[in-house]
């Protein structure tokens, strides 16, 4: 697992050896930042269901403001904790320790791009993104991974899905606001 490219490319970042981590598949986390190509520069990340915080760490790389990681696990938390120093992005990055429903009803603060990767097949996705959607910037995006076996509604709140893209058994699919009228 590395940063694929920008101001930390090439830099190698760790997870905990099993399978208690799903880390996104290179090529999805590429087709991933290729959707988001324009639209992070200065623009504030949300990583939602952060793990070891590779998808945020690379959208730091590319030029986002800030990060903010949330996860709920003690041991994903400490790996993302050393990602965030071996990459030099500490200034940039805020991390939450708890449960994403705590997190998003208790912080004030908006994002302009949200990425959320629960564990496959648990209900969080799907409790997760109505929840997401108040916590967006306007003109935000919000990006959810997921099993291509999965169908996602077609809203969440205001926003609207625009596209979904499969890779493999790895979906993709977007989110914006509705635009009014």
């Amino acid at each position: 697992m590395r940063i694929i490219t920008g101001l930390r490319r090439g830099r190698r970042l760790t997870a905990p050896p099993g399978e208690e981590v799903r880390p996104t598949p290179e090529r999805v986390k590429e087709a991933l930042f290729n959707i988001l190509q324009f639209s992070l520069e200065g623009r504030s990340f949300l990583d939602l269901f952060a793990g070891t915080g590779q998808i945020g760490l690379e959208a730091l790389s590319r030029g986002a403001s800030r990060c903010t990681f949330v996860d709920s696990s003690k041991r994903s938390l400490a790996f993302l904790r050393k990602n965030i120093a071996a990459a030099s992005f500490e200034d940039a990055s805020r991390v939450f320790e708890g449960d994403f429903a705590a997190f998003l009803s208790g912080t004030r603060e908006t994002f302009d791009l949200a990425f959320l990767d629960p564990p496959y097949r648990t209900g969080l996705l799907q409790r997760a993104l109505p929840a997401v959607t108040n916590r967006m910037a306007p003109g935000g995006t919000v990006i959810c991974e997921h099993p291509s076996d999965e169908t996602l509604p077609d809203t969440a709140g205001e926003f609207q899905k625009e596209r979904t893209y499969r890779y493999g058994k790895v979906m993709l699919t977007v989110y914006r606001r509705q635009q009014p009228g």
